[in-house]
């Protein structure tokens, strides 16, 4: 899809939350309803331009509800600065990608201001702008590890439509001890949700409670 296209479609609030939404489980549309506080019929319209845009899929379940949800990984680029605007839209890098081909990823970067002759500011340049796209695409590199990395984690919690919910429970305390209101403003769910999901983890050894909190069991 066109990047300045795409830059429309997700310039609507509920559009970006209902992708928010989406990003943790499947919904069907009265979820989505009450998740935004908006009537069925403009989620459905919300629903039917993601969908053209191809950031949304829909499957139907065994009792014919139906339910939406990420279709792909898209990476959305944007660059403002006094010299241009530019935008760019693109898909994660293939995981057969070799990463140390990219020459600048160690960003060993030698740049001073002594350099006042054109020809070694067009040097600096053309250098600096292999690098702003080799890390480019090193993110999209990132992006596609990350998603798989989370999705192997969403497969080893074997939780279901709530699956992702776990997944982000267990990425929420593994640095530190946190209270149950402190990781359901985190993830973004009732705190009720949060705390029988912990309930789950802590019976399957994944999750432990101190004095200081919920945190990774050992």
């Amino acid at each position: 899809m066109d990047s300045a296209a795409l830059l429309d479609l997700l310039g609507n609030e509920n559009r970006r939350r209902i992708l928010r939404l989406l990003a943790r489980k499947p919904c069907y549309v009265t979820e989505i309803s009450e998740y935004l506080g908006v009537s069925p019929k403009a989620v459905i319209e919300h629903l039917r331009k993601l969908e053209s845009a191809g950031l949304i899929e829909s499957h139907t379940d065994d009792q014919r509800r139906k339910y939406f949800h990420i279709a792909r990984n898209l990476r959305l680029e944007v660059n403002v600065s006094p010299y241009g605007f530019a935008t760019k839209s693109a898909y994660p890098a293939s995981k057969s990608l070799d990463m140390t081909t990219c020459r600048h990823l160690k960003l060993d970067v030698q740049y001073t201001e002594e350099n006042h002759e054109p020809r070694d500011l067009i040097a600096d340049l053309s250098r600096l702008e292999e690098l702003e796209n080799e890390l480019s695409m090193a993110q999209r590199w990132v992006q596609g590890r990350m998603t798989d990395v989370l999705d192997r984690i969403t497969e080893s919690v074997g939780a279901g439509a709530d699956s992702r919910l776990y997944a982000d429970i267990l990425l929420a305390v593994r640095s530190d001890s946190h209270s149950v209101i402190e990781i359901a403003n985190s993830v973004d769910a009732p705190p009720a949700m949060v705390e029988e999901v912990l309930a789950d983890l802590q019976e399957n050894g994944l999750v432990r409670y101190t004095t200081d909190g919920w945190t990774l069991a050992e």
